[in-house]
């Protein structure tokens, strides 16, 4: 069955944080009007979740079929392989940047140009791999603006598991985390081959015992899209049902 398209508009964004332009894809669902309300999904590996996640079509089918709240999907793309990494990597460079940048520049222009919810539960933040792991840092930041985390597969190391050892207030965030069982050797973009697995469950753990609003499921498959596009349904499905 076919269903209304809603459409992806490109969009340039300066930051000052950054010292950059950063590049905006905004899907408007088909039935978009200043009228309604939305929810705000934002995408890190913002190209990737449109053109391999289908991200789009998702959203047009879940509406058409009125199964999920009207939400505005807006992906950040990355530059290249490294400005990913300066960006996405808890050590990167302009990590800390990038997340200012989320916080104070992109959602004050989002809630300015659309009729948004403006409120922490109203905002999601996803990402695969390392663009998972900004999202929860993000998210553990600044919970009052993110109330909601959809983790496929994040990164995980020491720097993620004191974010969420520190962080005192569990009931502000909502997270949705999966990772695959066969993620125990990942070739990383610094060519080296990790573990994702084991640390991901130990994650799991944590954020259970901390008493996160949590859900987390293990799928049987590995570290691509192959995997991550048809587990983004469930995903959005059970964080923005109706």
């Amino acid at each position: 069955m076919d269903f209304p398209m809603g459409k992806i508009e490109e969009i340039t964004l300066q930051s000052k944080e950054l010292g950059e332009k950063i590049t905006l894809l905004v899907y408007l669902p088909a039935n978009y009007s200043p009228l309604y309300k939305y929810s705000l999904l934002i995408a890190q590996d913002g190209r990737d979740y449109f053109q391999l996640g289908r991200i789009g079509r998702i959203a047009d089918e879940f509406l058409g079929n009125k199964e999920i709240e009207n939400v505005i999907i807006v992906g950040i793309p990355y530059e290249s392989v490294e400005d990913r990494r300066r960006k996405y990597h808890p050590k990167g460079e302009q990590n800390q940047a990038y997340i200012r940048f989320l916080a104070h520049e992109l959602v004050p222009y989002l809630d300015e140009q659309y009729p948004t919810y403006q409120m922490g539960m109203g905002r999601a933040l996803i990402g695969d791999s390392l663009a998972g792991t900004i999202s929860l840092l993000a998210a553990l930041q600044y919970p009052h603006t993110f109330g909601k985390v959809l983790l496929q597969s994040p990164f995980v190391n020491e720097d993620v598991f004191s974010a969420v050892e520190g962080f005192s207030q569990p009931e502000l965030l909502n997270i949705y985390h999966t990772i695959g069982e066969q993620e125990t050797i990942v070739k990383t973009s610094s060519s080296k081959n990790k573990d994702f697995l084991t640390p991901n469950r130990e994650l799991s753990k944590l954020f259970k015992e901390k008493g996160f609003g949590y859900f987390y499921e293990e799928f049987s498959g590995d570290h691509t899209w192959t995997y991550w596009q048809p587990n983004l349904k469930k995903a959005i499905k059970r964080m923005f049902s109706l």
